[in-house]
């Protein structure tokens, strides 16, 4: 089981959904992704180059494959790492979407981990064919044979992926949102997943249940990590046995 965390955490702050896949008998890695936790520091393509995130969960993939027999997996995010998830079993970024951010023709969302990220990135890597022929990554097939369910929790980014990735989907998709996260709003990014997705099905975690809910120290309301942490590894005791 991989856990990937939302922008700009770390894997060390998942441990209300590591906790309940662990005792629910699954061998559990939660990751840090590169350039997008606070534990290792930030990079701008951590933030913006998000197709990122399913290649590193690939990659820990192949190095766990080298130490051991793998099972069927399965894979939980939340907020971004909810994007991951299911970029891992077939949904893929617009490069138009994208392009038109790094232009500024879409206005980039508050990025309040990482301020000027925009910027930051562009100094890295000016705005020239060279940087958007780049962004062919973007739309690249991430898909990941192993991955055999996928779990997401308010999950990021369905603004970014396009409908007919997702309904190449095929393996059981579970999603939990909040009804009052202003951070990843329903119709913005959880919809295009519930819709899109075939095998798709969720729940909302209930109707004043905020994104900072799932991280914050003193959340509003204190049990929905333990409940959304208890389906999840529901879900996953269904669909992997």
């Amino acid at each position: 089981m991989i856990v990937s965390h939302g922008t700009g955490s770390s894997g060390s702050n998942m441990e209300w959904l590591v906790r309940p896949l662990h005792e629910a008998g699954f061998l559990v890695v939660a990751l840090d992704h590169h350039g997008n936790n606070y534990v290792d520091g930030y990079e701008p393509e951590g933030f913006l180059h998000i197709w990122e995130r399913p290649r590193d969960v690939a990659f820990v993939l192949e190095a766990l494959s080298q130490e051991q027999l793998l099972g069927p997996v399965g894979v939980a995010g939340f907020s971004l790492g909810g994007y991951a998830a299911a970029a891992l079993v077939g949904a893929r970024v617009d490069p138009q979407i994208v392009w038109g951010v790094l232009t500024g023709r879409i206005p980039l969302p508050e990025v309040p981990e990482f301020p000027g990220a925009l910027e930051a990135l562009r100094n890295k890597h000016p705005l020239d064919e060279s940087s958007r022929s780049a962004l062919d990554a973007a739309a690249a097939d991430l898909s990941d044979p192993r991955v055999r369910a996928v779990f997401q929790v308010a999950p990021g980014a369905g603004g970014l992926v396009t409908s007919e990735s997702l309904a190449t989907v095929r393996v059981p998709v579970g999603i939990r949102w909040g009804g009052a996260d202003t951070v990843n709003p329903y119709d913005v990014d959880t919809r295009p997943y519930l819709e899109h997705i075939p095998t798709a099905s969720g729940s909302s975690a209930g109707p004043d249940v905020r994104h900072d809910d799932f991280f914050a120290p003193e959340p509003a309301d204190p049990t929905v990590r333990v409940r959304v942490g208890r389906e999840a590894a529901a879900f996953f005791q269904q669909h992997l046995g």
